[in-house]
């Protein structure tokens, strides 16, 4: 029986037997998958049960991915009752075990991707959608370099008496408004900023730097560029996993609401995209200036950007983030060192040199995201699309002539449903999900009449 176990764990894989060897020993671990709205659904499990799922598979329900914000069944998709609710295979992400450091118990927590009972990647899983739009620029020979900054806010676990949530008590000083890049704002958080710097550590997410933005206790963490878009959309969202848990920890919420405050800064999902070629080189740059491919992605991505708002903006409070002089872009546009603009080439050494897309906003799904910005690039340079003039100066003052992004989730998810861009990268069937899914959060809204409305019009009209 000794040897009968010994051969076991010799025949599961090195992370696994790693993992299971640690200090000290982990006592469960959480599998789960990613939905369409970039939420992490699973199972949690006895440690024992883990080389299980690595020798055969976890099963959960297809429409697993297709839930709601809210967690509810969207029937619309057919992916329900019409197919009698059915399991699918989930396996590991290989290299993707790592520690749970914020957990009580050691534990441990595990990304799966879901397969079809005939063994294909199933088309609502979002690493599906993102390695699809991957292997386009992989048959280009190009490899993508990117990386993600992720702004969030930081409340109290309780709002005021009226629902609203309050910023962090220790983020704000009494007469005082919030100091962009104050470094005293960070050092009233340090020891939740150690937690989260440890945690991050711990589970080898490449964090960068850490700011203070413009916000009452809103911040912006960066994670470096990795040359693997996949890996990088799991640590982006693996750092959210983060940061809120260990704002928990010190009794405060951490949000990525899109706009907590209607007349105060957003929390965006900037993404910093690069090409390498198979040799290494950077095709954006030629001589120290943009080259041709840079200038084709450029306008692949601001001539897709419509149709792909509702991946960027995919909630109804998203639409808020989206206002004059906010930093937030209105138009598809881009520009040199820019902010303004939809799109900013930052300014860098050559080797460095990349494109930040600005559009995004932090409750969005860095998968979809992730792919639908690769989709643009590659939109671009298969059509040799050439980009509008470069935008200098304050992008809000110049609209006449620029793409205007839907400003609404109805005109933003009509754009979606009818575009052929968005067929062609993520597949017709993807492109009914994400919109049935969407157009269900959206009636659910509709039905809920804010307190303003009361306000404005009970006694008025």
């Amino acid at each position: 029986m000794a040897n009968s176990t010994s051969t076991a764990q010799q025949e599961l894989p090195a992370e696994l037997q790693s993992f299971l060897a640690g200090s000290p020993r982990p006592e469960f671990a959480e599998a789960y998958v990613v939905d369409i709205n970039g939420i992490m659904r699973g199972k949690r499990l006895p440690i024992g049960s883990l080389a299980k799922i690595y020798r055969n598979a976890l099963c959960l329900p297809a429409s697993t991915f297709l839930l709601d914000v809210q967690g509810d069944e969207v029937e619309g998709t057919g992916m329900v009752l019409e197919t009698g609710d059915g399991d699918h295979y989930c396996h590991p992400v290989p290299g993707s075990l790592r520690p749970l450091p914020w957990s009580r118990r050691p534990g441990g927590q595990l990304f799966m991707q879901m397969f079809t009972p005939q063994g294909d990647p199933f088309a609502a899983d979002s690493r599906t959608v993102l390695s699809r739009v991957l292997q386009r620029l992989q048959r280009r020979g190009l490899t993508p370099v990117v990386a993600t900054e992720l702004e969030f806010r930081l409340f109290e676990a309780e709002p005021d008496g009226r629902g609203i949530p309050r910023p962090a008590a220790q983020s704000v000083v009494r007469g005082w408004g919030s100091q962009l890049y104050g470094l005293d704002e960070l050092n009233r958080l340090d020891d939740l900023l150690a937690d989260i710097e440890q945690a991050c550590a711990d589970q080898h997410l490449p964090f960068d730097t850490l700011i203070a933005e413009q916000g009452d206790g809103q911040y912006e963490i960066n994670l470096e560029h990795v040359p693997d878009v996949l890996l990088a959309a799991d640590q982006a969202l693996l750092l959210k996993r983060t940061i809120k848990a260990c704002a928990e920890q010190h009794g405060l919420c951490a949000s990525f609401m899109a706009k907590p405050y209607g007349d105060s800064a957003g929390n965006g999902l900037h993404v910093h995209a690069s090409l390498l070629d198979e040799q290494g080189n950077n095709v954006l740059v030629s001589d120290g200036q943009p080259s041709q491919t840079m200038l084709q992605a450029v306008a692949g991505l601001i001539a897709t950007m419509s149709d792909a708002t509702a991946i960027f903006a995919p909630h109804a409070n998203s639409y808020r983030r989206f206002q004059l002089g906010s930093y937030a872009p209105m138009y598809g546009n881009w520009g040199i060192d820019n902010r303004t603009t939809a799109l900013r080439l930052p300014l860098s050494e050559p080797i460095a040199t990349r494109i930040e897309h600005r559009v995004a906003g932090a409750d969005a799904n860095p998968y979809l995201v992730l792919a639908a910005i690769l989709a643009g690039i590659d939109y671009g340079m298969e059509n040799a699309l050439t980009p509008p003039p470069e935008t200098h100066g304050d992008a809000y003052a110049q609209a006449e002539h620029a793409i205007t992004l839907p400003d609404g989730w109805g005109s933003a998810l009509t754009q979606f449903e009818n575009s052929a861009f968005i067929n062609e990268y993520f597949g017709s069937d993807y492109q009914h999900w994400f919109s049935c899914c969407k157009r269900q959060e959206r009636e659910k809204l509709r039905a809920l009449v804010p307190a303003a409305e009361y306000e404005f019009y009970l006694s008025t009209v």
